[in-house]
């Protein structure tokens, strides 16, 4: 895509294993979804490595839910991630987000400039990745959870919470 694409897919990302994949080098190569209402799963199946395909197949999945947690499942890894090379595209496993801001330009008053802030980024130690291998992340639990006044004041939580009595949170 254009510059602020690849901007802001270099900073937010769920990422089981970001690589440079070719999925059209094999007709059995798929990158399907599912969405059960519970659980948001994409799978690359049998997906090769662009100009590395003597390497052999990759097959991993993301696996969203609900509950906040996120699974990645590691079926064929055919070769050490570490092996993998980054020149033409980043090698990456984990979490990141980020926000874009427009902010007027001091130089050129009625242009924007586009400011990409990544605030959070989980990366995995990409050296343990393995097929049959898998890594849970499992969300803490936070401020927004409570649905009370009473709630939230009583919580054990270490996170400083108070209750906003105009917002009900």
């Amino acid at each position: 895509g254009d510059v602020i694409h690849r901007m802001l897919t270099a900073t937010q990302y769920i990422a089981p294993l970001m690589a440079n994949f070719n999925p059209s080098y094999s007709r059995n190569s798929t990158v399907q979804y599912l969405d059960n209402g519970t659980v948001f799963v994409v799978q690359w199946d049998k997906v090769y490595l662009q100009g590395k395909e003597d390497m052999g197949s990759f097959t991993f999945q993301a696996a969203l839910h609900s509950s906040g947690r996120i699974v990645f499942g590691y079926k064929e890894i055919p070769v050490p991630v570490l092996q993998i090379s980054a020149s033409q595209h980043p090698v990456k496993a984990g979490l990141s987000d980020a926000f874009m801001v427009l902010n007027p330009s001091p130089d050129v008053p009625e242009s924007r400039r586009r400011t990409i802030y990544e605030y959070h980024r989980v990366e995995l130690d990409t050296s343990r990745i393995s097929s049959l291998s898998a890594v849970e992340f499992t969300p803490l639990p936070t401020c927004l959870q409570h649905q009370s006044c009473e709630m939230c004041v009583g919580s054990e939580l270490t996170f400083n919470c108070s209750w906003c009595h105009v917002l009900q949170r």
